[in-house]
């Protein structure tokens, strides 16, 4: 790839480098079907059509001009296929580096080459497949070379990039995500595979047949993965061939699958996203969402102790004082969490689970801390109380403190009328009980309390 002075040949300038990434070595017939059948152009992606419209980045980075984007989506959506299109229709020199194998030294030498091609005129495109497993140091190499667009670079990612990469990378790039492809998207691709030239032949040379239920069953198990849905087509059609036929049956499916894997990154992005879920099934007493979703974190390897501590800030966020019960609940789950451990403590996770899903529900107590914390944040705090200061050290009455102090346990009630809060605040009101669950009773007594201490709305109007 270089003349005799050893700068580049422009006449070799398109050629591909690849660094063990998933483009590498994908060029043979003998390939898995996912590989054979992934597309050479953008007209042959199916699914992301929000982001394949005329003028939209894609076609424009397609069509050779040059920008930075980084692709981020769920496995088998079409983050690599994007990269394998553009390594076809441009005629820039492509280079592939993967986020799990390559280091600094190797970046910083594709760079170089990158720069000396540039010299004579050639750009390049630079992937970098599972950009998140680069570190800050490999992405701060990047850095110059997309700020100064030595390259266009493609990366791709299964995590939030907001998370995982640097912000000034991050922010000199375009954020494209792309989506899990649907049912029908994956209906469309297996029947791609069953007819296409690339695809799926009978030992014979005929073609597959797809039972109805074979392939409800297949587009169920690939979860929107067009990769996990020709994979385990493929399975299937050698178990078919296997057992001296060309149908693809839902036995056939049931001999190549043992079971869908479950897609869950604990220190990625569907860690945020199924935890968010989770809680938001509580708040909404959805008992059987959040059971669905605690399911999935323990499959996936969660941390049990992280599921807890999120159920006890639920119990106070979420439920407070509609059911001050639950939090006990709560917190006694935490507890046997750590002694128990998995997975026993399944057990105990689901018991507090279904405790807040179908408890009442108020975020009073939320809303009430929130705004006192306001009105300090503001500056409204003031002086406390004359009466309501410590009492307890030499020369604090002749300032007098704790004069005039009156003791609640002297009055009818419990409840002694005098000044609590600051001055000017003497009429703040926090905490309202909502009428769910035990808060509904509390209304009625803090009315009570509220009217014998003067703070109530008749006296606040007096």
């Amino acid at each position: 790839m270089t003349d005799l002075f050893g700068n580049p040949d422009p006449a070799q300038a398109a050629a591909v480098a690849r660094t063990g990434g998933s483009l590498s070595g994908a060029g043979h017939g003998a390939g898995p079907l996912a590989v054979r059948m992934r597309p050479t152009s953008l007209d042959e992606i199916v699914g992301q059509q929000h982001l394949l419209g005329p003028g939209s980045p894609l076609r424009r980075l397609a069509s050779g001009q040059a920008m930075s984007v980084f692709l981020w989506g769920p496995p088998g959506v079409g983050k690599t296929t994007i990269a394998a299109v553009v390594s076809h229709a441009t005629s820039r020199r492509f280079v592939e580096l993967s986020g799990v194998t390559a280091g600094v030294k190797e970046v910083r030498a594709e760079l170089d080459a990158a720069r000396q091609h540039l010299a004579r005129g050639v750009g390049t495109v630079l992937f970098v497949d599972e950009v998140h497993r680069f570190n800050k140091a490999q992405q701060d190499v990047l850095l110059p070379a997309v700020e100064n667009r030595l390259v266009t670079l493609i990366a791709a990612t299964t995590e939030n990039p907001s998370f995982s990469v640097i912000s000034p990378l991050l922010s000199r790039s375009l954020l494209l995500t792309l989506k899990p492809l649907t049912d029908d998207d994956i209906n469309a691709l297996l029947d791609r595979a069953l007819t296409d030239e690339r695809g799926l032949r009978t030992p014979e040379g005929g073609l597959f047949t797809l039972d109805a239920d074979a392939r409800a069953t297949l587009v169920r198990l690939a979860g929107g993965d067009a990769r996990r849905s020709l994979t385990y087509l493929e399975e299937a059609a050698a178990s078919a061939s296997a057992l001296g036929t060309d149908a693809i049956t839902p036995e056939a499916v049931e001999l190549a699958v043992d079971r869908a894997a479950l897609r869950y990154d604990r220190d990625g992005d569907q860690h945020y996203d199924v935890i968010s879920a989770f809680i938001k099934s509580v708040r909404g007493s959805d008992v059987d969402a959040a059971l669905h979703y605690l399911a999935r974190m323990l499959a996936g390897g969660e941390d049990p102790r992280f599921i807890a501590r999120r159920l006890i800030i639920s119990a106070s966020e979420d439920i407070g004082m509609a059911a001050p019960s639950v939090l006990q609940t709560c917190v006694a789950a935490a507890q046997a969490v750590q002694l128990i451990g998995l997975p026993e403590a399944e057990l105990t996770l689901a018991h507090a689970t279904v405790a807040c899903a179908t408890a009442p529900k108020s975020n009073a107590v939320y809303r009430a801390i929130a705004a006192a914390k306001a009105d300090v944040a503001q500056g409204h705090s003031g002086s406390v109380p004359p009466h309501l200061r410590d009492a307890h050290y030499s020369g604090a009455e002749k300032l007098g403190h704790g004069g005039g102090y009156r003791y609640a346990h002297d009055f009818p009630h419990g409840v002694a009328a005098q000044q609590y809060l600051p001055d000017e605040l003497t009429q703040a009101r926090y905490y309202e009980p909502t009428q769910h669950g035990n808060e509904a009773q509390l209304t009625e007594r803090l009315a009570a309390i509220r009217s014998l201490l003067g703070r109530d709305d008749a006296s606040a109007a007096d």
